[in-house]
């Protein structure tokens, strides 16, 4: 198993305070000039790891280098737990962007949002639509497919601590293999070590297990679960926009996704083959995302 691929020099971590009182964190890969800077949006279980490579890649751009800004929401990553688990909540969620965004004196943006944090992405876009200069959302859209909810609600927070990095490894393949057919063995490894935390040599979910609660609450009962976000969504179109869709994706169908690109002259769609939820970002669709926010006018 490969180092974990963070290397301290690359980024310096951002700490600020949410609206009560959680010490939360962001990455930050700093680049020179003064394009618009790419701010990255994890999904629901995720973190500020999974966007390491792209910021890489974007902050060392040879012609356009943007800062990237990558956020760990409350309960993920290197910020802190929420004491009150109903604490996970999108409106919570959004509240803590909108006051590290301040924190970071950032009022204009590109949002690069992954599963949950492409609904961030779109509610941001609706309540301050002059904060979105453009967006990419990676395998999330205004319509969520119920398959592909069923198969969070299946798998998170229910399995046991691998004992080892090569257990986590199989774990990921046992569960998502199906629908990611695509990945190398170097593909999978680098997921684990984006999934996992290592904790005196062991592998642990980076993320506080009391989150899987809230999508295993009853819809009807359930204030995190996202409503139809189509107006949400048209208003994020009027920006350019790409859509990242995994060819197997059971959460964002390819009808949705077809209505979203139909949206509005700025909408792209980019549908990776052998990939699910949510597009892993690596190599070749690192260089798409690249040439998307190249071709953005400044």
């Amino acid at each position: 198993m490969p180092a974990d691929p963070a290397e301290p020099q690359s980024f310096r971590t951002f700490f600020y305070r949410s609206f009560d009182g959680l010490k939360l964190a962001a990455r930050i890969y700093d680049a020179p000039g003064t394009d618009t800077p790419l701010v990255c949006l994890a999904g629901l279980s995720r973190n500020s790891r999974d966007f390491h490579e792209l910021a890489l890649r974007i902050a060392a751009d040879p012609a356009r280098p943007r800062r990237v800004v990558a956020f760990d929401y409350r309960g993920r990553g290197a910020s802190d737990y929420d004491p009150n688990p109903e604490g996970y909540t999108v409106a919570n969620e959004l509240r803590d962007l909108f006051d590290g965004l301040q924190a970071l004196t950032t009022t204009r943006a590109i949002l690069f949002g992954t599963s949950r944090g492409g609904i961030l992405t779109m509610l941001a876009a609706a309540m301050r639509p002059e904060l979105v200069a453009a967006a990419v959302l990676n395998d999330v859209g205004p319509a969520l497919d119920p398959e592909g909810i069923a198969e969070i609600r299946g798998y998170l927070g229910k399995n046991p601590v691998p004992e080892d990095w090569p257990a986590a490894v199989a774990t990921l393949k046992r569960i998502h293999r199906s629908r990611f057919t695509a990945l190398t063995d170097e593909d999978w490894e680098a997921w684990a070590r984006t999934s996992y935390a290592d904790r005196d040599g062991r592998p642990h979910v980076d993320y506080d297990r009391a989150i899987a609660a809230a999508i295993r609450t009853p819809p009807e009962q359930n204030a995190a679960q996202p409503p139809d976000l189509w107006p949400q969504f048209r208003v994020l179109a009027a920006a350019p926009l790409l859509i990242l869709r995994g060819g197997n994706s059971a959460l964002l169908s390819p009808a949705t996704a077809e209505a979203m690109a139909a949206a509005g002259p700025n909408v792209t769609l980019e549908t990776v083959p052998g990939q699910g939820h949510p597009v892993q970002l690596r190599g070749a669709v690192n260089e798409r995302v690249a040439a998307f926010l190249a071709s953005l006018p400044e």
